[in-house]
């Protein structure tokens, strides 16, 4: 099952749901104040291994995500 982020419309936070894909435009409910939330785009993070298999970023590297602390998307703080 996909993993959607949404923003919550009252209290702007972020959060994580695992829903199929036929409920992946409904809006959901922000766990932090049961306010109405919508369905974000998502950041990806994308990888390639070069020839002397080492990994570098290909994708996603404009974000401070990179150095991110959290154990997830939705205890983040950016």
């Amino acid at each position: 099952m996909p993993i959607y982020e949404y923003v919550c419309d009252t209290c702007k936070s972020r959060f994580e749901l695992m829903r199929p894909f036929s409920r992946a435009n409904e809006g959901a409910s922000c766990p932090k104040c049961q306010g109405k939330a919508e369905r974000v785009i998502s950041r990806c993070f994308a990888v390639s291994k070069g020839e002397g298999g080492t990994t570098a970023p290909v994708a996603g590297t404009g974000s401070s995500c990179g150095s991110c602390s959290a154990g997830s998307c939705s205890g983040c703080s950016h």
